[in-house]
């Protein structure tokens, strides 16, 4: 907005000098009361943008933020399919070992007979 040559006020307030075989003053500013207009609508555009972008940005800000949050609570968290996955494999094993050597034991004395 630092570029512009004119403000609304700047165009209206502008006086042409008249000559002999000059413009039409009413022509003038008749067209010049549109320019001002698109002006107007310009700015009202431009702010109504502004603010919309300035929205934008703190939503995205906010909704960066929360994708942070839950990566990091995420990343602190061990995968539960993963961990429940691996502490039954290794229960089993554990089941495997102690029940497996018991049953070996049990088997190496023989059948045991009944005394009648």
């Amino acid at each position: 907005m630092d570029d512009l040559n004119f403000t609304t006020q700047d165009i209206l307030q502008k006086d042409f000098k008249t000559k002999m075989r000059g413009y039409d003053p009413a022509e003038v500013d008749e067209f010049l009361d549109q320019v001002i207009k698109d002006y107007e609508s310009y700015d009202a555009k431009v702010d109504e943008l502004a603010g919309n972008n300035q929205r934008l940005r703190s939503r995205n800000d906010e909704l960066t933020k929360q994708v942070t949050v839950n990566k990091n609570v995420q990343s602190a968290q061990p995968n539960p399919t993963v961990t429940n996955f691996d502490i039954l494999k290794r229960l089993s094993n554990l089941e495997r070992h102690v029940f497996g050597a018991k049953l070996d034991d049990s088997n190496q004395d023989g059948p045991r007979k009944l005394n009648s």
